[in-house]
């Protein structure tokens, strides 16, 4: 049995898989059914590009993000780091930034599976999902991950299956008619393009699950670097394979919906595609309450937020994953599946922001210490203010 982190009372339970299911779970439940309807009605035929940028985004917010988790092994993740590093103020900032965004990536998570499962009553499902959740976060974490984990290898088969089917019957041919069916006479701006990156950016956030779980981590400066670049690196190749499946459709004429994976095949596989984003948004939604959980643990430790979220029952903070559930379900009742996945994004980008800035205080060579840190927080900054100029129009696309 593993011995508690010191003076935590969490458990260092968590090895090499079971810190990329983590990872995994968190990725691929919401954004690789939620996310390509609203991105591709902004980026148009440039989706892959606004793939390429979210990616980008991601990956130097991997780097920054496995340095400082590598240097401050414990539960928070940007919050911990900023608190040790740069004081206060920008650690409450990224604290708070990643409760709320991660609350609304819960509610986009319970929503997708309404909107798969019950489209004319989505937010009722998704109330019931977050509430079967947080029991199963309040059972314990190591439960959690071994669900996740079955949920993710589901997940994967029903997409391989789905997508290969798709293109099978509507390949992409790019070297045609590269925008296909698509709107060609709406000018797609460069704004457009960053807009649709951030909401893209949100499918690729999971990693930070990883990090705020430190001290649940067994040999964490060894585990999470690799954890979180494994993870990263597979959830990639299944978008793209997801991507270049939603534009053949597109490009062959079929109407993309909300429930974008299951506009792409014929009636009759509605159940296969709607059993995989029960299962992938629900792993996700796992991940998403105990990270939650944990980062408003860590700031209840250290007195930036109530102390009574601090206390730990059975290794759970149940109190702040209490918290976290109560959140979610604010965010479902207040908004649509584009809007919660845009939301989302936005504070969770703010979140980097602080993380690379927290990173520049590493010592380390120019290109790790300046050059990456710098051209992340350049890209986060981007992206937030293409997502809070869209935002209005992202909360009606899709419908």
């Amino acid at each position: 049995m593993s011995a508690p982190s010191a003076g935590s009372g969490l458990i260092r339970h968590l090895g090499l898989v079971g810190a990329t299911v983590v990872g995994v779970a968190a990725m691929l439940g919401t954004g690789v059914f939620a996310v390509w309807t609203p991105a591709l009605a902004l980026s148009g035929p440039w989706l892959l590009i606004a793939l390429g940028v979210a990616a980008a985004c991601a990956g130097l917010n991997a780097l920054s993000a496995v340095r400082l988790a590598a240097q401050h092994p414990e539960s928070g993740g940007a919050y911990a780091y900023a608190r040790i590093r740069l004081g206060r103020p920008p650690a409450v900032l990224a604290g708070w930034a990643f409760i709320l965004g991660k609350a609304a990536s819960a509610a986009a998570a319970g929503l997708t599976i309404g909107v798969y499962l019950m489209p004319q009553h989505p937010q009722v499902i998704a109330w019931f999902a977050i509430g079967l959740c947080l029991a199963l976060d309040l059972a314990g974490l190591r439960r959690s991950v071994v669900v996740s984990g079955i949920l993710v290898a589901c997940v994967v088969l029903i997409l391989v299956v789905v997508c290969t089917a798709s293109l099978v019957t509507n390949p992409l041919d790019v070297s045609v008619n590269p925008s296909g069916n698509l709107d060609s006479s709406r000018n797609v701006t460069g704004l457009d393009v960053l807009a649709a990156s951030g909401l893209i950016f949100l499918a690729f956030a999971g990693y930070a699950r990883i990090t705020v779980l430190g001290e649940e981590v067994r040999h964490p400066a060894w585990t999470i670097p690799r954890a979180v670049l494994l993870s990263l690196a597979a959830v990639l190749l299944i978008y793209v394979g997801v991507a270049v499946t939603v534009l053949a459709a597109e490009q062959a004429g079929l109407m993309i919906g909300v429930a974008s994976l299951e506009s792409i095949v014929p009636d009759s596989w509605h159940w296969l595609v709607a059993v995989g984003a029960v299962l992938a948004a629900g792993a996700s939604l796992l991940a998403l309450l105990t990270a939650i959980g944990r980062t408003t643990f860590a700031m209840a430790r250290r007195g930036d937020a109530p102390r009574q979220l601090a206390n730990v029952h059975s290794g759970v903070p149940r109190q702040a994953a209490l918290l976290a559930a109560v959140l979610a379900a604010l965010v479902v009742s207040g908004g649509s599946l584009p809007w919660a996945v845009g939301l989302s994004s936005t504070f969770v980008l703010t979140y980097y922001t602080v993380m690379h800035v927290t990173a520049c205080t590493l010592p380390g060579r120019i290109l790790t210490r300046w050059v990456v840190p710098v051209l992340g927080i350049g890209l986060c900054g981007a992206l937030v203010l293409s997502l809070v100029l869209m935002l209005p129009r992202v909360s009606t696309l899709g419908h």
